[in-house]
């Protein structure tokens, strides 16, 4: 797992869902463990977009379950 692509990421939801960093890890469940609704979750995928220059369809939103595999598809895909 790439460190950097990693803490990118937690900061940018720790910042999202007013969370600390710290508390964020690569098994964290996006919706079950930090909380975030499907509003936040549209917030963050476009915010990836933005920040990684890359396009995330519809149906691979729903396997970005874990921070970790946000953190993969994002490897993957850039």
């Amino acid at each position: 797992m790439d460190t950097q692509i990693f803490e990118k990421i937690r900061d940018l939801l720790a910042e999202q869902l007013d969370i600390p960093a710290d508390s964020i890890t690569p098994e964290s469940d996006i919706i079950d463990d930090l909380e975030a609704d499907s509003l936040t979750v549209l917030d963050m995928v476009m915010t990836l977009e933005d920040e990684f220059d890359i396009e995330i369809p519809d149906e691979d939103v729903e396997k970005l379950r874990t921070v970790g595999s946000v953190v993969s598809y994002v490897e993957d895909h850039t």
